[in-house]
């Protein structure tokens, strides 16, 4: 490997990457305000915000991967000079996304009666949690124009904007939950369900910025939105689905495995899920490194394949693999290190942060396969090759980590039962798994389009 070109790709590459990674961790944190100020109102409060959002979260970001999707679009078309094709592609995902976060609000009010009556919380619990996200389905539109901009930003290599409406998003956020969650300057006092509402103007306000900032910014105005206007093409809108939609489901895969982990280890004890949930949400916030890797690498990589140059493509993605290697090396020493001093952040109970610490030990270990197949995904993004993403992370994670997790972690049919232990393991064998055959598929995309076109 040659170290000035590692120097000048990893120079490239975190341009792109340091934005992204900033407007990740602040929407994290975003979350975190909202548990946080629910909290402080009461553990019923906190509750319906956590149920909640485990409603909301795998549907915005199903929604989420898809509109992805458009960022590959559109790095290959500015790497090829179609600036008015951009315009197009932006507009029709723009149609997909609009019909989405409509489908959003009526499949509240349609399923919501249905609902109701099946589901049994306890005291003011699900009135709450109703109410949270009767309020936040009003902000998927809004939220859903904001990723597509998003997107066609950062798809022209601008990455910048992002950060900055993401910011502007917190700083509304926290306001919004102090006037809506405890009844400030005349407002009701709607306890949880006031971040629901908090969160859907904090998802218009990101819409609105993003859209001033397409209209009035220079940069994009090679290939400017507001030029032309495209009603919505069939044949296009099919397209974008084919790409999108394998994004969107294995994203689901990965959000959901980790999510049936927490529930099926309600039986071992409210301190193992505690201590779990810790664990997840700290290496939830160490994955936001590679993923923001992964997204620039897609931009690159596309950029790259539509000018023609796939030399370049392959440099980008051995280079971005070995940026984010060498920063997880860094992200597992600092894990391993202080692993009981992060779980003390989160607990003060002995019990849990004496087993969260243990988990993280395993959790720097999956570090390691966890940056090699997200970045490897990013760059399949990049080659506009989805579908084999949905069908190995199909695999990686519900047949294979999920398994052994069950096998190792509740049944004695290979060691003694492990409990949480178990399905850590399990995570690890599943993203090892994922890691060597989307490396093997990245592998074969290249060699393909080696042996057609030589570089």
């Amino acid at each position: 490997m040659n170290l000035a070109d590692f120097r000048t790709h990893s120079k490239s590459l975190l341009k792109l990457t340091y934005p992204i990674l900033i407007a990740q961790l602040i929407q994290n944190l975003m979350g975190f305000v909202d548990i946080v100020m629910a909290g402080r109102v009461s553990a019923t409060d906190l509750a319906a915000v956590a149920v909640a959002n485990s409603i909301w979260l795998p549907l915005i970001l199903t929604i989420y991967g898809l509109i992805m999707a458009l960022a590959a679009i559109v790095s290959q078309l500015a790497g090829a000079n179609k600036y008015k094709d951009v315009v197009e592609q932006t507009y029709q995902t723009a149609w997909i996304a609009v019909l989405l976060g409509i489908s959003l609000i009526g499949l509240y009010y349609i399923l919501t009666p249905i609902l109701a009556p099946l589901v049994t919380l306890e005291g003011n619990l699900e009135a709450l949690m109703f109410d949270y996200l009767g309020y936040i389905v009003w902000g998927a539109p809004g939220y859903c124009i904001y990723l597509v901009l998003r997107n066609y930003s950062e798809g022209l290599s601008y990455t910048k904007p992002t950060m900055i409406i993401s910011i502007i998003g917190l700083l509304v956020n926290i306001p919004a939950n102090y006037i809506f969650i405890y009844g400030k300057f005349g407002m009701p006092a709607l306890g949880g369900a006031g971040c629901g509402l908090a969160t859907a103007l904090v998802y218009w306000s990101m819409c609105i910025s993003m859209l001033i900032y397409c209209f009035y910014s220079k940069v994009l105005k090679q290939a400017n939105l507001f030029s032309t206007f495209y009603w919505p093409v069939l044949a296009e809108i099919k397209t974008i689905l084919a790409l999108g939609i394998p994004i969107a489901l294995s994203l689901l895969f990965e959000v959901s495995l980790f999510a049936i982990v927490a529930i099926i280890l309600v039986p071992f004890g409210a301190q193992v899920v505690a201590s779990h949930q810790v664990a997840l949400n700290f290496t939830g916030l160490v994955f936001m490194v590679p993923l923001s890797i992964a997204m620039a690498t897609t931009i690159k990589v596309g950029y790259a394949i539509g000018h023609g140059n796939f030399k370049q493509a392959r440099d980008y993605t051995k280079y971005s693999i070995v940026l984010g290697l060498a920063l997880a090396c860094f992200t597992a020493l600092i894990t391993v290190l202080f692993r009981t001093q992060i779980a003390g952040i989160y607990s003060t109970e002995a019990p849990v942060i004496e087993l969260a610490a243990s988990l993280m030990l395993l959790a720097s270990l999956y570090q390691f396969s966890d940056t090699i197949q997200v970045i490897s995904a990013g760059a399949l993004r990049g080659y506009k090759d989805t579908k084999s993403i949905l069908y190995i992370t199909f695999v990686s994670y519900w047949v294979v980590g999920l398994s052994v997790g069950l096998m190792l972690g509740i049944t004695d049919w290979i060691v003694p039962k492990m409990g949480p232990y178990g399905f850590w393991v399990g995570f690890i064998i599943g993203l090892t798994t994922a890691a060597i055959l989307l490396a093997w598929r990245l592998h074969v995309i290249q060699q393909r389009i080696k042996k057609a076109i030589p570089a």
